[in-house]
């Protein structure tokens, strides 16, 4: 049967409360033993997604580090196009494989400001980027594999459409607390039990006092 999307693999970080950060944008809930297993697979995917907030807050450079290995293309989800021209993703486009992903409603001035830079930009959706959308296109253009680090509202919006295929999930031994903390998942969320992904636990590894939790959706 032919593929209608990439196969997509959901990642984070969690306390033990599931936050992914604190309410002032902590995240430093990794270990160096999980940096180097992240870096690990993001070394075997084609593609790693992030939302524009997470690039705001975190001026990542979503390379391969603290091993060998490629870098995978980076997608951005960026609506409007308002992407800092200062961003270590738009400094770095020439050298690594960047993808902008925009809805119709960018300006064109904002989209002017990305064509300045080797970036593919692509749009898919009318007032917000349509996932579905995003990922056929992306699939055409042979990303096969992608790992998603975004925050709780991308992570939402791929559960919620059922677009995803695996969850790694690394438990750190922490306890965050606080409404305004950041949770793995956020938006409505889902009326009942029943709705939510039926999910199988295929491994477990522990990682001193870290576990990695490894689901794939039945």
């Amino acid at each position: 049967m032919e593929k209608s999307k990439p196969y997509v693999i959901l990642s984070a970080a969690i306390s033990i409360d599931g936050k992914i950060a604190t309410k002032t944008g902590d995240s430093s809930l990794s270990s160096k033993q999980d940096s180097i297993r992240l870096h690990k697979l993001r070394s075997k995917v084609d593609a790693i997604l992030v939302g524009k907030n997470t690039v705001l807050q975190d001026d990542p450079l979503l390379t391969v580090r603290h091993i060998k290995g490629k870098n995978p293309t980076r997608i951005i989800l960026d609506s409007k196009g308002t992407l800092f021209t200062k961003s270590k993703i738009l400094q770095t486009s020439s050298d690594i494989s960047t993808i902008i992903a925009v809805s119709k409603i960018i300006s064109k001035s904002n989209l002017d400001k990305l064509n300045k830079f080797p970036v593919d930009v692509i749009t898919a959706g009318q007032n917000s980027i349509n996932i579905k959308l995003l990922l056929k296109k992306l699939l055409d253009k042979k990303i096969e594999t992608i790992l998603v680090e975004g925050g709780g509202t991308i992570n939402w919006e791929f559960i919620k459409q059922n677009l995803f295929d695996e969850l790694i999930i690394t438990l750190s031994p922490f306890l965050i607390g606080g409404d305004d903390a950041i949770s793995f998942v956020r938006g409505q969320g889902f009326q009942k039990i029943s709705n939510s992904p039926n999910l199988c636990l295929k491994s477990i590894k522990k990682l001193n006092n870290h576990l990695v939790l490894r689901y794939v959706k039945v």
